[in-house]
């Protein structure tokens, strides 16, 4: 027999079997493809995790401390020096009045504590001077002892060597011009940033009598 004869009498092959053999091989083509990408987006994100991490170590590994620095600033104890009463006579022309005002300083920490009793004799010259030329009128109410402790914390600054401004003091602020108030702004901002710096942070009255 011919090998054109044996080819003939041979079975056909079923078209059936072809198309399931090239569905089959799409599938898998499919999956093989399928499972690459999911393996190239894991390797992604390993990688960018991995950068994030070398990033968080040297750019914000002083982060960290600073956070931490604050929490440590919140939880602290304040630390108040309390000063000897001041007896002082008012500036009353109608009739002899006289003051006596219990003061006690907030400061940042105990080595501020021990650095400002140098300068306590210079804090109350200054404060003394400036009850001296007080009325009763002005120390009258809540609004006039605020300024008062304003204006206390301002001299004792003073006496210490300090940069203080005058609206520290309770001084009018200006008139409002559009033109400056950018910096003024500024000027604000830092103003307050010198304030959270400085040695004293408040002025406390332990007593408030005046006759």
């Amino acid at each position: 027999m011919s090998a054109a004869a044996a080819a003939a009498d041979a079975p056909a092959a079923k078209p059936g079997g072809k198309k399931k053999l090239v569905v089959m091989i799409a599938v898998a083509a499919i999956v093989l493809g399928g499972g690459g990408v999911g393996a190239l987006v894991y390797m992604k994100k390993q990688k960018a995790a991995a950068e994030a991490a070398a990033a968080a170590e040297d750019g914000d590994g002083d982060a960290t401390p600073a956070k931490s620095e604050k929490k440590k600033e919140k939880g602290e104890k304040p630390v108040f020096v309390p000063m000897d009463p001041f007896v002082v006579n008012l500036a009353d022309h109608e009739a002899d009045r006289y003051a006596q005002i219990g003061i006690t300083l907030e400061v940042p920490d105990e080595k501020v504590s021990e650095e400002i009793k140098t300068y306590l004799p210079a804090i109350r010259n200054n404060i003394l001077l400036l009850l001296a030329h007080k009325s009763s009128a002005d120390l009258a109410g809540g609004d006039g002892k605020e300024l008062l402790a304003k204006q206390i914390r301002h001299e004792a600054l003073k006496a210490m060597g300090e940069d203080v401004d005058d609206d520290d003091a309770g001084a009018a602020p200006a008139a409002d011009d559009a033109s400056a108030s950018a910096p003024a702004k500024k000027k604000k901002k830092h103003k307050k940033e010198a304030a959270e710096n400085a040695p004293i942070r408040s002025v406390q009255f332990s007593s408030f009598i005046i006759q």
